[in-house]
């Protein structure tokens, strides 16, 4: 019988934190086993196919925000071409003459 130190050998504790490693040798290992991933893993796949799909879509103009942003790039582009088109008649009606004039 080994000698315990201190209450080892009065007290029987089993610990059931500890965790003992586990030598596995090369020749042992099981190489074609899939390790199973865990549920963040999971979740965090799926969060980046899913915002692929969004971004995808989003390309496409299929999305609610798409449609909202080309609406709004319309308007703008529209809104410039009138303002273009206005500095224009603006120019042409000047006929290069200034706009104050001497008396």
């Amino acid at each position: 019988q080994p000698k315990h130190k201190g209450t080892e050998g009065v007290i029987q504790i089993e610990n059931p934190n500890l965790v003992k490693a586990k030598n596995i040798k090369a020749k042992e290992a099981d190489l074609g086993k899939t390790t199973e991933l865990s549920r963040r893993e999971r979740e965090e796949i799926e969060k980046q196919k899913s915002h692929e799909r969004y971004m995808k879509l989003q390309e496409q103009g299929k999305t609610e925000q798409a449609k909202k942003d080309l609406e709004r790039l319309a308007l703008i582009r529209q809104q410039r071409a009138d303002a273009a088109k206005k500095r224009e008649e603006e120019k042409g009606g000047r006929h290069g003459m200034p706009c104050w004039t001497e008396s």
